[in-house]
């Protein structure tokens, strides 16, 4: 349906199971990932399994992970990185897709269109102040920036991020991937 705007050409990259409990809803794969075809299978996926305080082996388990991005597809590069995950991707798959995970108790919302989606008019004005904001989503949804190495700067101007938010998110990962 939208091959024709897909510089790499389609691949879809997720990983759904119905016994989930977490759920990782992101953008849209990156360029390393299209070409291995697992989700963050990058730098960014390093970062967000240390967040989360798991190893690949769990994180990839999709019985307790699954793993849903706005896009399933490398949208292309920009100026300033990844372009926006293709619009019709989530307006055809993801209602579906969600109604499938019915045993989930956290979603980690990673990134602006993810929250526009997931938290609607309950997202803040700015990412910055969504993630400050975290409790007001917490337990079952947790906003959260773009795990890629291209945030460095943000978390270090936002070291609260790190000392409050991160050890809850591990504690909670802990309890729902027993």
């Amino acid at each position: 349906m939208c091959a024709a705007y897909l510089p790499l050409g389609p691949r879809p990259v997720l990983q759904v199971h119905p016994q989930a409990r977490i759920l990782i809803a992101g953008q849209a794969p990156g360029s390393k990932v299209h070409a291995s075809g697992v989700p963050f299978q990058d730098a960014s996926g390093d970062r967000l399994r240390d967040w989360m305080g798991i190893g690949a082996e769990t994180f990839y388990d999709a019985t307790r992970v699954a793993i849903l991005p706005m896009g399933f597809c490398y949208p292309g590069t920009g100026k300033s990185g990844d372009i926006a995950p293709r619009p019709e991707c989530a307006a055809t798959w993801r209602a579906r897709l969600m109604a499938m995970l019915v045993n989930v108790k956290l979603t980690l919302v990673i990134g602006q269109y993810a929250q526009a989606w997931h938290l609607g008019e309950q997202q803040k004005a700015t990412l910055t102040e969504t993630v400050q904001s975290w409790r007001d989503y917490w337990p079952a949804r947790l906003p959260l920036p773009h795990p890629s190495p291209r945030n460095n700067i943000w978390l270090k101007r936002n070291a609260w991020f790190e000392a409050d938010v991160l050890p809850r998110l591990s504690r909670r990962v802990r309890e729902l991937t027993r």
